[in-house]
C-alpha cells in the first residue's frame, strides 16, 4: 500500500512537471543582427571611429615629434655638440616623453571604451526593454540570444527578432 502511494505521488509529480514544461514558451533573437540594423548603433560607431581617428592622429604627431627630437639629438651627438652630461639629460627628456606617449596610448584606449559605453548603453537598455516587453506580451518564458551561440536548435517560428524590431519601431 505504501509503495502504491509513493508510485502515485511520483506519477502526479511527473505529470505536473511535464505540463509545467509544456506551458513554457521559448523564443530566440539574434542580437548582433538586430544591432547591426539599428541606425543609432551605426551613428554611434561612426562617432567612435571619428574619436579614434582624432586620438590616433594626436598620438602619431606626438610620436613624430619624439622621433624628430631623437634625430636632432643624435646629430648633435655625432657632431660632438653635446657633452656626456648633456647627452644624459637629453636622454632622460626623451625617455620622459616616451613614457608620456605610452600613457597617452593607455588614456586613449580608456577614452574610447568610456565613449563606447556612453553611446551604446542607452541603445542596449532600449533593446533589452523591448525584448522584455515582447516576452511579456507574447507569453515567452525564455528568450535566448542566437548570437551567443547557445541555441542548438530553433524553429523559425520561435524567432522574436521581428517582434523586437517592431517594438523598437524599425
Amino acid at each position: 500500500m505504501n509503495t502504491l502511494i509513493k508510485k502515485a505521488s511520483l506519477f502526479i509529480a511527473f505529470v505536473c512537471m511535464v505540463s509545467l514544461v509544456q506551458a513554457q514558451k521559448f523564443g530566440y533573437i539574434n542580437s548582433q543582427a538586430l544591432l547591426a540594423e539599428m541606425a543609432e548603433v551605426k551613428e554611434a560607431r561612426t562617432n567612435l571611429e571619428t574619436l579614434q581617428k582624432q586620438l590616433r592622429t594626436k598620438g602619431e604627431n606626438m610620436l613624430k615629434d619624439l622621433e624628430a627630437k631623437f634625430t636632432t639629438i643624435q646629430q648633435q651627438v655625432e657632431r660632438g655638440e653635446l657633452s656626456p652630461k648633456q647627452q644624459e639629460e637629453q636622454g632622460q627628456l626623451l625617455r620622459a616623453e616616451e613614457a608620456k606617449i605610452a600613457q597617452y596610448e593607455q588614456d586613449m584606449i580608456k577614452k574610447i571604451q568610456e565613449k563606447e559605453t556612453t553611446l551604446l548603453q542607452p541603445i542596449l537598455d532600449r533593446v533589452n526593454t523591448a525584448i522584455k516587453d515582447v516576452a511579456n506580451e507574447n507569453g515567452y518564458t525564455f528568450i535566448f540570444d542566437q548570437a551567443a551561440q547557445i541555441i542548438l536548435y530553433a524553429e523559425d517560428s520561435s524567432n522574436v527578432t521581428n517582434l523586437v524590431k517592431a517594438k523598437l519601431g524599425m
